[in-house]
């Protein structure tokens, strides 16, 4: 196709178009919805594997780079930058050199390429003086800072351990000197900060477009392989890999569809005025003892027509334990009610400090724990607790949440979940109630 012949104001404002006429690329129905939609401050796209997310996001970086698409008010501010990052240099790269192949195996736009290096990191530089670069989201962004971008796509996100760090302390301030857009592109990977991330653009909480994507929907897959996929895959797994849809990834010790019910549980509370301090209450404090790499953590509950509502949770680090028992003085004097008490270890000693609490102690062994955890998961089950997200900065500038160490809890990885912990002691003593039951689990710890 010559130049001549390629309405380039209509592939300026229709992405999809521009990929078929420029590139020469056929898009399936979901990747074209992509491209014409996702167009605000902030977009999420959550696919099953093989949906072409990885392509589609080469394309959009070729077609912003080469219209240097953003606000005109920036138009005097010089170059333009597109970038692709992911938790590793390699994963970005396979984005990055897609878009470079489009570039190079187009008639009308391998003219336009000014250069291609590799070193110090991937970058193509077009004729008009827009780049598109591969960086690496290791070491919490590290290698991002510095920088800005008009265009940042953030590839396998929901696979980022510190997630809400990079995107929000690192990628975000990236983008405001020409209030660059955001491209969070994954597939799920349980309900982790993607999966919250999700749930604020699709309700409005957060501004945004949201777009969902079945692998199915790529013809170029072999329609074979996806049935027998299908038909082995386990639900779940159908359901993540294939559909694209946020499901749990397996042996958690709270489920995330219970730890969606307290939230919501706890939001209806507050909107109903409910104040923090329920003063017709008794309260039951549970605290979580440091061991050497873990943190103290303490969680009280009030407890109320039935319901266990968190009213109160401290979380630190470092502390000297004289420092230690005071906080828990101080907290049942905020809250007068029952001790539950982690006298594992030096805790017994501890409880000795507190005797005038008159805590009931608990020891961590490995069917105790079992017991304990089962206890907790078996009162989310019975929908007779509450709690919001609690977050709380630690020492070294991370941002911890209650709801996210709740859904990372594994049966066979828990060791450093201590609110997990605090929250378990704290609802122990409604162990003796009606228990709901809960689906068998086999070999959980």
């Amino acid at each position: 196709m010559k130049p001549g012949s390629v309405d380039w104001r209509r592939c300026l404002g229709d992405p999809a178009h521009f990929a078929r006429e420029v590139l020469g690329q056929r898009l399936h129905p979901g990747q074209a919805a992509w491209l014409t939609n996702s167009r605000c401050r902030e977009n999420l796209l959550a696919t099953g594997n093989r949906w072409g997310k990885s392509f589609v996001s080469a394309v959009k970086l070729v077609h912003a780079a080469l219209f240097r698409v953003r606000s005109t008010r920036f138009d005097g501010s010089g170059r333009y930058r597109a970038v692709v990052a992911s938790i590793t240099q390699e994963q970005a790269n396979l984005v990055f050199d897609q878009a470079v192949r489009l570039v190079h195996q187009s008639p009308l736009l391998a003219p336009l390429v000014g250069s291609l290096v590799r070193t110090p990191f991937p970058r193509l530089t077009l004729g008009n003086g827009a780049t598109i670069e591969s960086r690496s989201t290791q070491n919490r962004g590290q290698y991002l800072l510095g920088n800005d971008y008009d265009l940042f796509v953030f590839d396998e996100v929901a696979f980022e351990s510190d997630a809400e760090y990079v995107v929000e302390e690192v990628i975000q301030m990236r983008l405001a000197d020409r209030e660059g857009r955001l491209d969070l592109v994954s597939t799920p990977n349980g309900k982790n900060w993607f999966y919250r991330r999700a749930c604020e653009l699709q309700s409005g909480v957060r501004r945004g477009y949201y777009q969902t994507g079945d692998s199915r929907e790529n013809v170029a897959i072999s329609r074979r392989f996806l049935h027998e996929r299908v038909r082995c895959f386990s639900e779940r797994r159908v359901r993540q890999n294939i559909m694209g849809q946020f499901v749990d990834s397996g042996g958690e010790v709270i489920p995330g569809a219970h730890v969606d019910l307290a939230l919501a549980l706890e939001a209806r509370l507050r909107r109903r005025g409910t104040a923090e301090s329920v003063g017709e209450g008794r309260y039951v404090t549970g605290w979580d003892l440091a061991r050497k790499r873990t943190a103290t953590v303490g969680v009280t509950v009030a407890l109320v027509d039935g319901v266990a509502r968190v009213v109160a949770l401290e979380r630190f680090q470092h502390l000297d334990w004289q420092v230690v028992i005071e906080r828990i003085k101080a907290r049942q004097r905020g809250y007068p009610g029952q001790l539950v008490l982690d006298a594992t270890g030096l805790g017994d000693v501890i409880a000795q400090q507190l005797a005038e609490y008159n805590p009931l102690c608990f020891v961590f062994t490995p069917v105790s724990k079992s017991e304990l955890l089962t206890n907790l998961e078996v009162i989310h089950a019975q929908r007779r607790i509450a709690y919001g997200r609690w977050e709380i900065a630690d020492s070294q500038g991370r941002v911890w949440s209650l709801e996210d160490e709740l859904r990372q809890a594994r049966w066979d990885d828990n060791s450093e979940c201590d609110a997990l912990m605090a929250l378990a002691l704290a609802v122990w003593p409604l162990h003796r109630g009606g228990r709901a039951a809960v689906q068998p689990r086999v070999g959980r710890i």
